[in-house]
């Protein structure tokens, strides 16, 4: 029993110790320039993306954009909600 609780309790250590600094990062740090990948992106999320990591676009502009994405393909292909079972029966 206590060796399920002294590896449990370093097994959540060791996690928080991984994820510590994606939580302590800021939005101004978040907005600087960063280097590009090599290879291309293939579609539009892709080229979004890769500016946002190069820093081209701020994190505004890329959410303004995909959300802009997220209503055309909503347009494009509504999602509809099949009937309930019980309703059919």
């Amino acid at each position: 029993m206590v060796f399920l609780i002294l590896f449990t309790a370093v097994v959540m250590g060791i996690s928080a110790l991984l994820v510590w600094p994606a939580i302590r990062g800021t939005e101004e740090e978040s907005d600087r320039p960063r280097k590009a990948t090599a290879a291309g992106p293939d579609s539009l999320e892709g080229v979004l993306v890769a500016q946002r990591y190069a820093g081209a676009i701020t994190c505004g502009q890329y959410l303004r954009a995909m959300e802009g994405i997220a209503a055309r393909d909503d347009e494009r292909h509504p999602l509809s909600v099949p009937p309930d079972a019980e309703s059919a029966a």
